[in-house]
């Protein structure tokens, strides 16, 4: 019934899922927190930057954005973000793709969160010299975090699910191994169930993982 599955590499795709997942929630946890810093400055351009960069990358699909980064930065600029093979200029442009699409909802989420913590205690930390930055850094952004442990959650999950996406500039990740093999095999309800089931396991434990570590850090207010 399975033997079809020989000569398919189903387990290193979902590596490169992985790693896409992995690279993509680093660098989207970092530029969304930054983003977030600055939707809340008091310094105008700064401000505005991140109230333009949100509301206009949220409203693009991602596949346009992922096409982008191999059409625009690097067949026609040139960027290859340090790599020399192809196979690695697509990974790269497509966790730069998926960073800067996910950063957006990053951004949002964290900043609910900020609009959680007392007014208080912003106003505390002013009175005893703190600046804008150490505020956010020492008081504000750690009560954050913990307020939107779930909301975080989603957008990984969310972006687990969005790696799929990759494969329109050939990265070899599990929705491209799931084309060829429905192009090439006369399998198509059990290989769609083979790939299903395998981002559940991929998104399942995470929720639940994640799910009880927000419950854990939740702010006693």
């Amino acid at each position: 019934m399975f033997d079809f599955l020989e000569g398919y590499d189903i387990l290193g795709a979902f590596w490169t899922t992985i790693q896409l997942t992995f690279y993509s929630a680093i660098g989207s946890l970092i530029w969304g927190t930054l983003l977030a810093a600055m939707r809340v400055s008091p310094v105008p351009l700064m401000r505005g930057f991140g109230t333009v960069y949100v509301n206009i990358v949220r409203n693009i699909p991602l596949t346009v954005i992922i096409v982008f980064t191999s059409l625009g930065l690097f067949q026609t600029l040139g960027v290859s973000l340090g790599a020399k093979d192809f196979t690695t200029i697509n990974f790269r442009l497509a966790v730069l793709g998926l960073t800067a699409y996910t950063s957006a909802f990053v951004c949002e989420a964290l900043r609910s969160g900020i609009n959680t913590v007392p007014l208080g205690q912003v106003e505390a930390a002013r009175a005893i010299g703190l600046n804008f930055t150490q505020t956010l850094r020492l008081i504000v952004l750690p009560q954050a975090f913990r307020s939107v442990v779930g909301p975080l959650t989603n957008v990984l999950i969310a972006l687990t699910k969005n790696t799929t996406v990759a494969a329109a500039i050939g990265v070899a990740e599990a929705a491209l191994l799931m084309r060829e093999m429905i192009e090439n095999e006369a399998q198509l309800l059990l290989i769609s169930a083979i790939f299903a089931f395998g981002f559940i396991c991929l998104t399942l434990p995470t929720g639940l993982f994640l799910g009880w570590i927000a419950k854990k850090v939740a702010v006693k207010r």
